[in-house]
């Protein structure tokens, strides 16, 4: 699915998080074989509350505050390698 197309999904970014779990599952839930797909969820997490705001929700998606901890913890990981 074209991460546009995200954001159209009920809820907005489930196909993302379905990624994910199924990842998960492939890989004997070892979150690090599934870093792409948690940082694609995040994205279009991001994009979801730039476009709706911050009270906007999605089943989907962490809360606002906690997903830009996320993201900014992260980016810090990929940043100390």
């Amino acid at each position: 699915m074209a991460p546009k197309d995200d954001l159209s999904t009920d809820p907005p970014c489930h196909s993302r998080a379905c990624a994910i779990q199924d990842c998960l599952a492939k890989n004997s839930y070892n979150e690090a074989k599934c870093r792409s797909q948690v940082d694609a969820l995040y994205e279009c997490c991001n994009r979801f509350y730039e476009r709706f705001g911050d009270d906007a929700q999605s089943a989907s998606c962490p809360k606002p505050n906690l997903l830009r901890l996320k993201m900014k913890q992260r980016a810090e990981e990929v940043g100390s390698k």
